[in-house]
């Protein structure tokens, strides 16, 4: 249970209709399975020890105390399993009858939790044969000692903080209030289901997103064990559609119409931290609900769900898409907002024939459209130096020249020469003054040639080089008005390869493939034989590593420790351990290191769930120190050697 992961487990066992003896027996050994391959959670469907298909066969006693049995030998039977179990009966108590989850573990009944909303429309007629379930706790007994009763049950996990669990049983979920918000309010952080849902065309859709959304809204974990083949098919069939979810994303889900068990890991520890972080989800301290304790053994949790190595780009291509073209419309109308505002009517770009700034080049282009701009507007300022390639310089023209804008070359090699004259700087020193002269010498043209043209001049800097801070302070790092400024360099690429596929320019298209074929550099030293000699990732790290490293440490809160076990997952086969370790030391170690360039960012649109402004996302004082952060990395270090 390492850094927050619990194992959990749906299930739907094979059922016979109203044959409690073969039903227990199936759920015990299903159990004992999923308790065997590590799950500490388990839910089984909805009245899962007599079927749910029972009809008025529910009013039958022998029915109701065989059921009873079958509890009492699942209770027996989870002293082997070290986890806490939910099963489904039929529960009598005060001359009512109530369908119940049954909370069970180690040898004990810990509760008992009734459903609340009961269907009685189209195919559904619960209200013939239940009563709906209070939140109130009463106490209800069994096997000689009192059990508590009612909705407002929480299960609190005492070795590992944070993990506590709630049940609500199927129409509960469906219903406009469900008790899973109330339970979630308490703290519960992990809501089970369990559910009996009838399968009809489009259901299975609906029901997806339901349980989806149901974990986005409550910041929790959702698992919901659903009634499979064996229920009744006199009227309905039962698909057996189980799902795993963490706030908002489908982990597991079990292929319909087949019995069988689906496993996953929760992060509790992420779900915590997303509940920290949004000041408007207020769990509070709730009289009204009782607190159950359950034990569980501390042990590693062995993960198989997937890390996506990728997490600013969808995998999907439809919605890496549709993702695109929504991040290229929000960058283009806050600049269009911004040119509006201040009356400015031509933008500056300093254009070197690299992906950042052909993005922001492209951006430009489609705010000018939306305002009407003539696209001659737009100052694409080529300003080759020492580095510059023939291959970047080439490019950089004739995008200018495929977009419509106006090309402006000016060769600044003289002037940083006479820069180093008068600092007295030795040329042949290729060191950051060699490098830093030039982006600054870059950045004063850019600034003036915009008061010449009452423009602006348009940073080209991405999220990626400002989380490093891959940038020279008051030379690219500084704009009027920054439109890459939360765009992640692996997602910078996809944008502009979108806009390739999609401008019907067969010329501009092979232009920003070339850009995308295009090792990253900023060009600053000499080329080798007319050859980029300075690849930025061969300086500061894989850009992929660093937005992953960037997206869990900012956006997820994570420790550093965990960041580096969830990257080796993520990219097992690609990087090794001591490459991924390297390269996250030197992330923590920047990061801290360069906050002072990100405190005085000009402004730039928000597009994604990461961002760096002073003004938004990260209030990061200059000077924080990263002594704790490194120091767990150089003990994972340690204990790697």
């Amino acid at each position: 249970m390492r850094h927050g992961f619990v194992k959990v487990a749906a299930v739907t066992p094979e059922l016979k209709v109203a044959d409690c003896i073969y039903n227990t027996a199936q759920i015990c050994e299903a159990a004992k399975e999923a308790a065997d391959a590590g799950a500490k959670i388990i839910v089984f469907p909805e009245l899962g020890i007599t079927g749910y298909t029972c009809c008025d066969l529910f009013w039958q006693e022998r029915l109701l105390v065989s059921a009873k049995e079958g509890l009492r030998k699942i209770v027996d039977a989870s002293r082997m399993w070290d986890a806490l179990v939910f099963v489904g009966l039929p529960w009598e108590k005060e001359q009512k009858l109530y369908n119940v989850a049954a909370a069970v573990s180690r040898g004990r009944l810990l509760g008992l939790v009734p459903k609340r909303f009961l269907p009685n429309y189209a195919e559904f007629y619960e209200a013939r044969h239940f009563t709906p379930g209070d939140a109130n706790i009463s106490w209800t007994e069994f096997e000689g000692s009192p059990v508590p009763f009612g909705q407002n049950l929480l299960f609190v996990c005492r070795e590992m903080e944070g993990l506590t669990v709630a049940a609500e049983i199927c129409e509960d979920l469906w219903a406009p209030d469900p008790p899973s918000t109330r339970h979630a309010l308490a703290g519960a952080t992990v809501l089970v289901n369990l559910s009996a849902s009838d399968e009809n065309t489009g259901k299975s859709i609906y029901r997806e997103a339901l349980v989806a959304n149901q974990s986005a809204r409550l910041i929790c974990g959702y698992l919901y064990a659903s009634a499979g083949e064996g229920e009744s098919t006199t009227d309905l069939v039962f698909g057996g559609h189980n799902l795993i979810a963490e706030n908002g994303t489908v982990l597991a889900q079990s292929p319909r119409f087949t019995n069988g068990i689906i496993y996953s890991e929760l992060d509790i520890h992420r779900l915590r931290s997303e509940r920290r972080r949004m000041t408007t989800f207020q769990c509070a301290e709730n009289t009204e609900y009782e607190k159950i304790p359950f034990h569980l053994e501390t042990e590693e949790t062995v993960l198989t769900r997937d890390f996506t190595p990728m997490p600013f780009v969808p995998a999907d291509r439809g919605d890496r898409d549709r993702r695109c073209e929504e991040i290229l419309i929000i960058q283009a109308l806050g600049l269009k907002k911004r040119l509006l505002h201040t009356g400015c009517k031509s933008m500056v770009i300093g254009i070197s024939g690299g992906l950042d700034s052909t993005l922001a080049l492209l951006v430009a282009a489609k705010a000018a459209d939306m305002i009407g701009l003539e696209r001659s507007a737009i100052l694409s300022v080529t300003m080759p130096c020492f580095g510059t390639t023939d291959r970047t310089y080439r490019n950089a023209c004739e995008l200018t020249e495929k977009l419509g804008a106006t090309l402006r070359e000016v060769n600044i090699r003289n002037a940083v020469q006479v820069h180093f004259r008068d600092i007295g700087h030795d040329p042949d020193e290729h060191d950051v003054t060699y490098e830093n002269s030039q982006a600054r010498e870059r950045t004063q043209i850019l600034m003036d040639l915009a008061n010449k043209s009452g423009g602006l001049v348009i940073g080209t800097g991405d999220l990626s080089e400002l989380a490093l801070g891959w940038a020279t302070y008051n030379g690219d790092h500084m704009s009027m008005y920054a439109v890459n400024a939360s765009v992640p360099k692996t997602l910078v690429r996809h944008l502009v390869r979108y806009y390739a596929d999609t401008c019907g320019d067969e010329a501009l298209a092979g232009v920003l493939q070339d850009v995308l074929d295009t090792p990253v550099s900023p060009e600053l030293l000499p080329p080798k034989d007319g050859v980029i000699s300075q690849r930025t990732e061969d300086l500061v790290g894989p850009y992929e590593l660093h937005d992953f490293f960037l997206y869990h440490m900012l956006r997820c809160g994570e420790e550093p420790s965990k960041v580096y076990r969830l990257a080796e997952r993520a990219f097992a086969g690609t990087y090794d351990r001591e490459t991924i370790l390297k390269w996250l030391k030197t992330f923590y170690r920047r990061f801290f290191a360069q906050q002072f360039k990100r405190s005085c960012l000009p402004d730039g649109p928000k597009v994604g769930s990461v961002a760096v402004s002073p003004r938004g996302d990260l209030r990061m004082p200059s000077d924080a120190c990263v002594r704790i952060w490194m120091q767990e990395l150089e003990c994972l270090q340690a204990e790697k050697m």
